[in-house]
């Protein structure tokens, strides 16, 4: 019994202390960078090397490296979870093989993808700096937590459903099209969450591949500050850009609230709409 109550009661302290320490670090954020936004702040070129003006290049830069990002591993992503799932008899020996890469990429740092982004894509591939390179690079990264949530994911959906859709002779198209993935469709979502949350907090990688520039990009081609990496400038080789830094920083937390809020909403309209119970 007392080792019961222990147990619990560390178990709310650990809580309690991820949820300090999570709302310790918005209220920093918030207090001091809530001051610098402003429509002309999020629209607006940088100025002074950053420390006035605003991040409007940045904020488009940072939508098309993720854009590339998201387009070139979502559908890959959700292919191979499929064929992990779907199409590999269990204890495959080459879908074991996959999944131990996967769980070995998915730990790789991330400066060894920028690295690799740089040699391959940069250099290999003549692309140079430029957010094609940044968007590709991230798209690498993704790719092992996306497959491995999603196949997660997939694996939840009760094998009965399954078993249903075979006996009444639906093809395995309209099984995954029909039923797994509107079934799957939350867990797919948390993995694209979580693609997307490590692609926008990214800096080292897209250091060595999209590069610093501030200016407008024109195309894909062009080299392209993400709001990352713009922060980290900021904050380490701006004197007097702290303020510009909060601020950025604010910017990119309520990004990430904005697309998890969205997320959590879709999927809970998307299962109602379908008639299943989502909690």
């Amino acid at each position: 019994m007392l080792k019961s109550k222990a147990l619990a009661v560390f178990s709310y302290l650990s809580v309690a202390l991820i949820v300090g320490l999570l709302g310790f670090i918005l209220f920093d954020i918030t207090s001091r960078g809530l001051a610098g936004i402003s429509w002309n702040f999020l629209t607006a070129e940088p100025l002074s090397s950053g420390r006035a003006g605003g991040i409007g290049p940045i904020l488009l830069s940072t939508s098309y490296i993720l854009g590339i990002a998201m387009l070139v591993s979502l559908p890959i992503g959700i292919a191979t979870a499929l064929w992990l799932t779907e199409f590999t008899k269990a204890g495959s020996p080459y879908a074991e093989v996959v999944r131990k890469s996967l769980d070995i990429l998915a730990g790789v740092p991330s400066i060894v993808f920028g690295l690799f982004g740089n040699a391959f894509f940069c250099v290999y591939l003549g692309m140079g700096f430029s957010i094609l390179s940044g968007g590709l690079t991230l798209a690498c990264m993704v790719l092992p937590i996306l497959i491995r949530v999603t196949e997660e994911a997939f694996r939840s959906v009760p094998i009965e459903l399954r078993q249903g859709t075979a006996a009444l002779g639906m093809s395995k198209t309209s099984s995954v099209l029909f039923i797994l993935i509107p079934m799957a469709f939350p867990g797919l979502l948390a993995g694209i969450l979580l693609g997307f949350g490590r692609a926008i907090a990214e800096t080292a990688a897209l250091i060595f591949t999209s590069g610093y520039v501030d200016r407008w990009p024109e195309s894909a081609l062009d080299s392209g500050r993400s709001l990352s990496v713009h922060i980290y400038d900021l904050a380490m080789n701006v004197p007097g850009g702290d303020a510009n830094a909060y601020a950025a920083s604010l910017s990119l937390v309520m990004i990430l609230l904005i697309v998890g809020g969205c997320s959590s909403l879709l999927a809970g309209l998307h299962l109602k709409r379908k008639g299943f119970q989502y909690d």
